[in-house]
């Protein structure tokens, strides 16, 4: 009954989405009508899954009733990038740079880092955030650009200014909030900066804290600890600790992102391999 429901209720926003503006001339309305009717668009597009052809050609629609509602343009270029179409991606998120520079260009940062490994261009747009808004550090998908520009260092193997910027940003969030309130994958990534430019020492204090303030729940932090001890000669407790993590990579316990691996993502494989040397 519960399904049937849902199905029924799917159906009537569906009709709803395309009788409710079928015939609408928008060129005959004034501004701020145009702007509620792209509201209402955009509204019954995304109500249908992210990416969706659906939600694509409802939030399309509205960005051609008014051009200028922000929320649309951007939201159509995310559209585009999720759907796997970057020829399109590009200037639709252009649009949307014009009409908000400040929120967006951080925005982009973000983009070209996880979604097109642009380390560069990541940073710049980045570096940019910080002049628009000397006075204010931004957060686009809630972590700040120090955050950010620490792994896209990181994925351009500069672990000295990888470090420098979580540096920066775990200062700044302990300072307002606590340590505890770090994002545990700033612990995980300049312990690996440390890792890969040879200080095992305080690679270990980051991985340490890492699983700290994971309970202990981390396969990467394991991972990492169980090289550097294979690498000080300490096999039994490399093998303990390669025991554990792949418990926790089987429980979904290690880092991973939706949509795009994430930067030095482990596998089930590197794991195994590494518990085969161990024997």
């Amino acid at each position: 009954m519960g399904e049937l429901l849902k199905y029924c209720l799917s159906f009537i926003v569906l009709v709803q989405f395309f009788s409710c503006n079928k015939g609408i001339d928008a060129t005959s309305l004034n501004a701020e009508e145009r702007r509620e009717l792209a509201i209402k668009t955009y509204k019954d597009a995304i109500f249908f899954p992210q990416g969706s052809s659906r939600s694509l050609s409802g939030i399309d629609k509205a960005t051609q009733i008014d051009p200028t509602y922000k929320q649309a343009v951007y939201e159509l270029s995310v559209a585009y990038l999720k759907r796997g179409m970057p020829h399109k991606w590009k200037p639709q998120y252009d649009k949307a740079v014009l009409l908000d520079s400040v929120t967006r260009i951080p925005w982009r940062g973000y983009l070209y880092l996880w979604f097109y490994r642009d380390y560069k261009k990541a940073i710049t747009d980045f570096d940019m955030s910080d002049v628009l808004t000397p006075n204010f550090t931004d957060r686009p998908q809630g972590q700040s650009v120090h955050y950010w520009r620490g792994i896209a260092y990181l994925g351009l193997n500069d672990t000295k200014s990888s470090i420098a910027y979580f540096d920066k940003y775990i200062v700044e969030e302990t300072k307002e909030a606590g340590e505890d309130w770090v994002e545990l994958t700033a612990f995980l990534y300049r312990g690996i900066a440390y890792y890969e430019s040879g200080n095992h020492e305080k690679a270990l204090e980051n991985f340490e804290k890492l699983l700290k303030y994971s309970e202990n729940l981390y396969a990467d932090g394991k991972y990492y600890k169980a090289l550097i001890y294979k690498k000080q000669g300490k096999s039994l407790e490399a093998k303990k600790l390669v025991n554990a993590a792949i418990e926790d990579f089987n429980n979904g316990y290690y880092n991973n992102r939706p949509y795009v691996e994430t930067l030095r993502e482990i596998y089930l494989e590197d794991l195994q391999n590494l518990k085969d040397q161990l024997k």
